[in-house]
């Protein structure tokens, strides 16, 4: 039998993570999970919407957001980094602390008070929550922008790089954009990067800086879900 590696690193898929993430018993899961762990507006608005979904739409009803596409990405990669740019209250990051437990993380904050008309109390909330998810592993919480902690972290870590991204901090065109092309050197082939709100009202233009800064680039797989809510997408890096 042949030892060349025809195919690379990458062993899972875009669309496998996609799959698992609609999957209704890990929704079902992910979001009572969510909920009992860390409960905001937003929170109960999204169970309460699943639920709903779910006894109106049947066995066929599908809905997938950042949760379950982490918890997705997690249980399959098993990944041993992971970044976040833009953590709040850590809800986010507590779906991936819950499932790789000894997991570097960095999250990065501005920790801006009442973001999103929800109160946002802080990094050492994030702290409390991480460690009540029973984590094990080295967390680190950056505070400040992203588009300045992030190429100051790079250059202060030379070749760094992540099994697992998400991407959902600055919402704007250029801010998203930017987030995007600093992260992607440095997420591991093999490795998943996460972006939020495809399909968020209120912010229109995600869907084209997705498609235009990482779809369209042959090295990555991807699958999004805009179906219903505000959308998600994932990206796995083929080499």
């Amino acid at each position: 039998m042949s030892d060349t590696d025809y195919y690379g690193a990458m062993r899972i898929g875009a669309q496998t993570i996609g799959a698992r993430a609609v999957d209704p018993e890990l929704v079902s899961a992910v979001t009572g999970e969510v909920l009992a762990a860390d409960e905001d507006p937003y929170v109960r608005y999204v169970a309460g919407f699943v639920a709903a979904g779910a006894r109106v739409g049947g066995p066929h009803w599908r809905y997938a957001d950042i949760a379950t596409v982490l918890a997705a990405a997690t249980e399959l990669l098993s990944p041993a980094t992971y970044l976040e740019i833009g953590v709040r209250r850590g809800r986010s990051m507590g779906v991936v602390a819950r499932r790789a437990p000894g997991c570097a993380i960095i999250g990065i904050d501005m920790w801006n008070p009442g973001y999103a008309g929800i109160e946002n109390p802080g990094p050492e909330h994030v702290r409390s929550h991480i460690a009540d998810c029973g984590h094990t592993g080295a967390l680190e919480l950056l505070s400040g922008d992203s588009h300045s902690v992030l190429p100051k972290l790079f250059a202060e870590r030379s070749g760094i790089e992540f099994d697992l991204i998400t991407v959902d901090g600055d919402h704007s065109k250029r801010g998203a954009d930017r987030d995007l092309r600093d992260v992607m050197p440095h997420l591991r082939v093999g490795g998943a990067l996460v972006f939020d709100d495809i399909s968020h009202p209120a912010h229109p233009y995600l869907r084209a800086v997705w498609n235009r800064r990482v779809a369209s680039d042959g090295r990555y797989a991807t699958w999004s879900f805009d179906d219903v809510g505000y959308g998600v997408a994932v990206a796995v890096r083929r080499w």
